[in-house]
């Protein structure tokens, strides 16, 4: 037995998994992004903490609780647990696989059937032992897969936190910019219902016409609908913030204004490389291609006979209170050929098809790259073109408060129309609520360009670290998609 078990051990250690070993595809990498301002050498806006990104104490406690509460982010958790179990799982098929039985008699008969081993009516205990010798590595090439499975859960969750983190400030953002143009709205239908009062006392006097004061009451009218619609689009936005946090609807508190927000002075990119190693989503397509290119040679070893150590052990005696105390001990040990001869053909199909849906991952992993550059591409563009945009909306607005003045003062002592009134504030509403969407706009565009380019959330309030230089977790990557 001793031998035989050194024999199997030796051939499991001198065998060769079978099927391709994982590399990361090659990809033509720029050595900057195209859109990026300044120094690419400089470290990357994802290394930033998020707390240090988002300065309102208020949102860091919303991003707070639905880290904590959040339903999808606790499904992505127990997906983790459920694929770690399965990584086990698979990992005890290196194991020997040992079952017992005990027989009570269905029939009274003592004799035996073959010298040395208990008639099948007999009372006995059975103990089976058998192993399975990978020399073809299916076993680890499935444990391959089983562990990149869970390697790709586990950033699946880093991207289902990003998403909601991000999710929760644009939320926020979304909601005090209704809250701004909210007050804009109660304020110009304020100044619209005082313009109508003007109106209608210079009617009753005979200075204007009808006209103008009707012209007066639509205007009212129509920021007073705004104001409506605003109001209806802020709770909405809180409902939502709401289900994001775990929470049935309420009332969302507020700390700092939309205009009183902090921004990051500078938006560093950093290399476009890094996207390879920070985006939880190309390292989730990264993960599922380790996986599907180790089941090639999982499929690819069930083609080949499978050689099987086994043994059987047992005590058998006639009578139950005896069976331990009896000297009718037996086993036997050996070895077990086994090879697929019917199924052959099917097990070749089986072949084909993980090698089939080792492409389709390629592919997926390849269409993931290039969204991620382009999403990069898409959220520094916006921000430089945001802030330009934000500035100059400043300036209309500071212009348009200006004529609008003057247009009252004129208006008022008769030396204008209605029509000059009306016009200066129809264009300072707009452009009042048109610089809260572009600045709005802005802080968004700035989370959306730290979600992509992998930024530094995680449920424990810490940044995330590269998987590149995170020696566990590179130790386990490089195990999880290269042979044993």
């Amino acid at each position: 037995m001793r031998t035989l078990l050194a024999i199997g051990l030796a051939c499991f250690l001198l065998s060769c998994a079978m099927g391709p070993n994982y590399s990361r595809p090659g990809f033509d990498i720029d050595d900057r992004f195209r859109m990026a301002e300044g120094r690419s050498d400089l470290p990357s806006l994802a290394n930033l903490p998020w707390w240090d990104l988002l300065r309102d104490e208020q949102l860091q406690q919303l991003i707070r609780t639905a880290l904590e509460d959040n339903w999808d982010l606790q499904r992505a958790v127990a997906t983790i647990d459920e694929f770690r179990a399965r990584a086990l799982v698979a990992r005890t098929d290196f194991l020997p696989q040992i079952a017992t039985t005990m027989n009570a008699p269905a029939l009274r008969h003592t004799g035996f059937l073959v010298p040395g081993f208990p008639n099948l009516f007999d009372y006995y205990f059975l103990g089976n032992v058998s192993w399975e010798m990978d020399l073809w590595g299916r076993i680890r090439r499935a444990t391959e897969a089983a562990r990149a499975d869970l390697l790709s859960k586990e950033e699946n969750r880093r991207a289902v936190t990003i998403q909601l983190v991000s999710t929760v400030a644009e939320t926020y953002f979304n909601i005090l910019q209704f809250d701004l143009q909210l007050d804009i709205a109660e304020r110009t239908v304020r100044a619209w219902e005082e313009s109508v009062r003007i109106a209608q006392a210079r009617l009753r006097q005979g200075m204007t016409s009808k006209l103008d004061a009707d012209q007066f009451e639509a205007e009212r009218a129509n920021a007073a609908a705004r104001a409506a619609e605003l109001q209806r689009q802020m709770v909405q936005a809180e409902n939502q913030l709401s289900v994001l946090l775990g929470r049935k609807p309420f009332a969302v508190a507020r700390g700092r204004s939309l205009d009183e927000q902090i921004l990051v002075p500078d938006v560093p990119a950093g290399l476009p490389s890094e996207l390879l190693q920070r985006r939880p989503d190309v390292l989730v397509a990264e993960r599922q291609l380790a996986a599907a290119t180790a089941r090639i040679g999982a499929a690819k070893a069930a083609r080949f006979p499978k050689v099987t150590l086994t043994g059987v052990a047992g005590m058998a005696n006639p009578a139950l209170q005896s069976i331990f105390a009896s000297p009718g001990h037996f086993g036997v040990f050996g070895a077990a050929l086994a090879g697929p001869v019917f199924n052959a053909q099917v097990l070749g199909f089986e072949q084909e098809t993980v090698e089939a849906q080792s492409k389709e991952a390629l592919a997926q992993y390849q269409q993931t790259v290039l969204t991620a550059f382009r999403e990069v591409e898409d959220s520094l563009i916006a921000v430089r073109t945001a802030r330009t945009q934000s500035a100059s909306q400043q300036e209309q607005v500071t212009a348009l408060q200006s004529a609008l003045k003057l247009a009252e003062l004129r208006y008022k002592g008769g030396l204008a129309n209605y029509l000059d009134v009306l016009v200066a504030r129809r264009d300072l509403f707009q452009a009042e609520l048109s610089w809260t969407s572009t600045r709005r706009f802005h802080l968004a565009s700035v989370i959306q360009l730290y979600r992509a380019l992998g930024g530094g959330w995680s449920p424990d309030g810490q940044p995330a670290k590269d998987p590149s230089k995170d020696s566990d977790h590179g130790e386990a990557h490089a195990h999880s998609i290269s042979s044993p």
